[in-house]
């Protein structure tokens, strides 16, 4: 997941709204959200080469995302995969704060990891780069791969675009996914530089990423409505920004043993 935002307990109806693009190489397998069967209770896509997930949710309420921290030229041979810490912790009967002390010995083996992680009261920010964590208060945030709300363009024109949305009401799926369509590469004044070329920069800064070697896989929508109901929204594309398909979850969290349906 490489573009996130999200509005947490700002709506009255929606305590968290959620959008989101993961960007991956078109060569890395990967499957469509679905309810798992190992670990059980998990609803999430699924990479295939390293067996963990980008972003996802329980059937008991939790809530997890991951971005990397982009700093090209680190070493990360031999070190574990990001997408297990969402797996882990959907999988886990821990309480947040309890999980979170116990990553604590492991962050090292990660590369650059940025995690955004829910239990339905509590929304918490973990990182192994940067202040570490953070309790996250009511407000709308966005994070790419670097710091929570750095302020690079797409983020900054994703949030705007976010409470915008939520200012209006304007919470339909397609209302949401718009603000993740923005093809547009920003102002080679605006880049930022994070050590890659500059024509990878340029390519990077777009908020959906095209391109027939890497871009953008997925966009996500995540509502979790007052009544605690969950609505997942995935559409998946291909190499050349086309869109591929969709898949719709909705259901209310229940014990690990209860799987909702697909609609």
């Amino acid at each position: 997941m490489c573009l996130l935002v999200f509005a947490w307990r700002v709506h009255p109806e929606f305590p968290l709204i959620l959008a989101g693009n993961r960007d991956e190489f078109h060569d890395r397998p990967a499957a469509a959200a679905h309810w798992w069967d190992e670990p059980e209770g998990i609803l999430a896509g699924r990479d295939l080469q390293a067996g963990g997930s980008w972003l996802g949710v329980s059937s008991g309420g939790r809530f997890a995302v991951v971005t990397n921290y982009r700093e090209p030229g680190t070493a990360t041979s031999g070190r574990r995969s990001r997408g297990e810490l969402v797996v882990d912790f959907l999988s886990s009967s821990a309480a947040t704060g309890e999980w979170m002390d116990g990553r604590a010995g492991v962050r090292d083996e990660y590369g650059g990891f940025n995690l955004i992680i829910g239990d339905g009261g509590e929304m918490h920010y973990l990182s192994n780069r940067g202040e570490g964590r953070r309790f996250l208060d009511p407000g709308i945030y966005g994070l790419s791969n670097h710091r929570l709300d750095t302020a690079w363009p797409k983020v900054t024109a994703a949030r705007e675009g976010l409470r915008r949305c939520v200012e209006e009401d304007r919470l339909q799926s397609e209302a949401l996914l718009q603000i993740l369509s923005d093809r547009r590469p920003a102002d080679e004044e605006e880049l930022p530089d994070t050590g890659v070329p500059r024509d990878w920069e340029r390519l990077l800064s777009s908020a959906f990423i095209v391109d027939s070697r890497y871009g953008t896989r997925v966009s996500t929508i995540v509502r979790v409505g007052a009544g605690g109901r969950y609505e997942l929204q995935e559409r998946s594309f291909g190499p050349k920004g086309t869109a591929e398909g969709d898949v719709r979850f909705s259901f209310v969290p229940s014990p690990p043993a209860a799987r909702p349906p697909a609609l």
